[in-house]
């Protein structure tokens, strides 16, 4: 009998394919789970999952509680839109499976701070899958940060700017939602912004906006200054409207000064700087390497943890602080406001009691 965990894949158009072809085949593979049951409201795209993941016409469902009573997985893998996960998650809690979910937590905080509240009363284990901060060339730049040899970190500068202003260039729905910036781009440099820190947000100041040449509806340019609990600052600019590309998905850039060297990641290289000596000492670093990285590495990490590994570092204890950075800068880009980020995350986790 195989010890491989069960689970259900729930959504598998879209980005729900990604998981099918490179994450969650892999985990059969190293013989750690196997699939169960898929579900999509969309019947179109099953056949293609049941290719991909080996199962039945039985096994496929366009209804999630259908799949997991008939199935009872271990644990499920939820690929929906943000507005969709609660109720999704609240079905999992449910039936008592565990939860390994792409990112955000959900659409609101007060979402987030209800499934917070719910999975961890339930004692269920759950994830977010961040994966840009799981990337090989940022874990390459967030291990030196970390090793000591370069001294204490000072401060933080990102940036992940490109040329999508027209309709349709960075996927259809993202041109009519709002906050587009924040909700699907920085909410990965948030988690990267606090994986380089060390540290959680104490305070962030945002300011977006949308330039008439754009055909987003809502904001897609912003600066912010985010103040970490360990007194590292971080500077973040983001724009999807600009002339010209310099960062764009996955080829972030992110320098970290350091007491005794300047870190700079760009386009996926990464250099070491420094100064101090006089003349300019420059080394350009390899990245690391690895078996896996971001979801398929995520997705190892979570699979191990249910069977009693250390926890991985994207557990939903940890992704929370993430989700308060996230609706705390859209608070601050709405208000004009500082906002004070644990008390903006206990305020609202106050309301769900």
């Amino acid at each position: 009998m195989s010890s491989a965990l069960r689970y259900v894949q729930i959504g598998v158009g879209g980005f729900g394919q990604h998981w099918c072809t490179q994450v969650l085949p892999r985990l059969g593979r190293l013989g750690l789970a196997e699939p169960v049951a898929a579900v999509d409201i969309n019947p179109a795209v099953l056949p293609k999952a049941s290719e991909q993941l080996g199962l039945s016409a039985n096994q496929l469902f366009t209804d999630a509680r259908a799949a997991i009573e008939q199935t009872r997985p271990d644990f499920a893998t939820v690929v929906v839109p943000p507005a969709h996960h609660e109720q999704i998650i609240d079905l999992a809690v449910e039936y008592g499976c565990h939860i390994l979910s792409e990112k955000p937590i959900a659409d609101s905080i007060a979402a987030c701070c209800r499934i917070y509240r719910k999975v961890k009363q339930a004692g269920l284990k759950m994830a977010v899958t961040m994966s840009h901060r799981f990337d090989q060339d940022k874990q390459t730049l967030e291990r030196r940060v970390k090793s000591g040899r370069y001294g204490r970190l000072d401060y933080v500068v990102g940036r992940n700017t490109w040329t999508c202003r027209r309709r349709g260039q960075w996927g259809e729905f993202r041109y009519d939602i709002p906050d587009a910036l924040l909700i699907e781009g920085t909410v990965h440099h948030f988690d990267i912004m606090r994986a380089l820190a060390g540290a959680n947000a104490r305070r962030v100041h945002c300011r977006t906006w949308n330039p008439e040449w754009s055909e987003f509806k809502g904001d897609c340019q912003g600066l912010m200054l985010v103040e970490m609990a360990n007194g590292v600052n971080v500077f973040y600019e983001g724009a999807k409207a600009n002339a010209t590309t310099l960062n764009n998905w996955g080829q972030d850039y992110w320098r970290a000064e350091c007491e005794l060297a300047t870190l700079e990641l760009d386009n996926r290289r990464l250099r070491i700087l420094s100064d101090l000596e006089g003349e300019r000492q420059c080394q350009e670093v390899p990245l690391d390497e690895q078996d896996a990285w971001i979801n398929p590495w995520l997705a190892e990490l979570f699979v191990n943890w249910l069977n009693g590994a250390s926890p991985p570092p994207n557990t939903l204890d940890d992704n929370i602080h993430c989700a308060a950075l996230l609706f705390a800068a859209i608070e601050s880009a709405h208000t004009g406001r500082v906002i004070d980020v644990p008390a903006f995350l206990d305020e609202h986790m106050d309301r769900v009691k």
